[in-house]
C-alpha cells in the first residue's frame, strides 16, 4: 500500500462516497486506514469515572484502502501512484494522472 499518514484521499464507493479527508492511521497488515471525519460510528459507552455521562461517542473507523484513492496535490482530482527510481538510486511516489512527485520513499543508494 501506497497511501501514508497525512495524504489526502477521496472515498470511491460507501456511505461516504466523494468527501475528501486526511489519512491518521495506516494499518498495513489489514490493509485499511482511518479517515479524519469519514466513516463515522456510535461507541456506546457506559458511565464510568472517566467517563460519567456515559452515551454514545462518535469516532472514526478503519476503511478497507481499496475503497480510497489520492488526491493528486496539483490537479486536486483523484490518482493512482506510482513509484519510480531516480538516477541517483533513490525512490519517490509519484501521481500517474500528472507525473508529480508526491514524496520520496526511500534516499538515495550510498557506494
Amino acid at each position: 500500500m501506497l497511501i501514508k499518514v497525512n495524504d489526502t484521499v477521496v472515498v470511491l464507493s460507501g456511505r461516504d462516497k466523494g468527501q475528501t479527508g486526511k489519512v491518521i492511521k495506516v494499518d498495513r497488515a489489514n490493509n485499511k486506514l482511518i479517515v479524519e471525519g469519514l466513516n463515522k460510528i456510535f461507541k456506546h459507552v457506559k458511565k464510568s469515572q472517566r467517563n460519567p455521562q456515559g452515551g454514545r461517542l462518535s469516532k472514526e473507523s478503519f476503511i478497507d484502502a481499496s475503497k480510497v484513492m489520492l488526491v493528486c496535490p496539483k490537479t486536486g482530482k483523484p490518482t493512482r501512484l506510482g513509484v519510480r527510481v531516480l538516477p541517483d538510486g533513490s525512490k519517490e511516489r509519484y501521481s500517474k494522472k500528472s507525473g508529480e512527485t508526491i514524496s520520496v520513499v526511500s534516499p538515495p543508494k550510498g557506494k
